[in-house]
């Protein structure tokens, strides 16, 4: 009797440590590392990047390494999975904010940059590089905008999940059958 007790206590254990790592425990959720390809188009069409035959994109759920709106539409997406997402620019880059525009002298700007639409490199005071867009050349001012380039914009997203690591130090869930 006591080697069947045994022996259906191992199975029940056996069946709920799998059970812990079944169908669900290689689906997106905070903690777990992603690894996924995508191709980025603004709804306007002025702007495509993709990653397609190149090195995957790597992050970790939860923890704000890629805008809110795709993490959350990501999140519970199997390895293999296929989707397209929308993102509308709050969940995104956020909206073109006036206070990011500044002007600075004419001469500050390098002669040969001195176009509208010009895309250069700033550096802040913690030496934080970021790119900087000429937006409207005055007379003695060029008006800078700082906003990110995709600010304001509408991102579609076309995105393959690679591969799904479950989060580290993961305990299997205690199964309800285990008293």
């Amino acid at each position: 009797m006591r080697f069947f007790a045994a022996a259906v206590t191992a199975l029940i254990c056996t069946w709920s440590v799998a059970s812990a790592q079944g169908p669900n425990s290689n689906v997106i959720r905070s903690g777990s590392t992603v690894s996924l390809e995508y191709t980025l188009t603004s709804d306007d069409g002025q702007f495509t990047e993709s990653n397609k035959g190149k090195e995957p994109l790597r992050y970790v759920d939860g923890r704000e390494q890629i805008i809110p709106g795709l993490e959350k539409a990501l999140e519970g997406l199997p390895a293999g999975a296929e989707k397209k997402v929308t993102v509308k620019p709050e969940d995104g880059y956020g909206q073109v904010d006036p206070k990011n525009f500044q002007e600075v002298p004419k001469e500050a700007v390098p002669a040969d940059s001195l176009q509208v639409g010009t895309t250069l490199v700033a550096q802040n005071a913690q030496g934080q590089q970021f790119p900087v867009r000429v937006h409207e050349i005055k007379e003695k001012t060029v008006v800078m905008d700082m906003n990110h380039p995709l600010a304001g914009k509408t991102l579609v997203f076309e995105v393959k999940i690679l591969d799904v690591k479950p989060p580290e130090n993961q305990v299997p869930a205690p199964s309800s059958l285990i008293k």
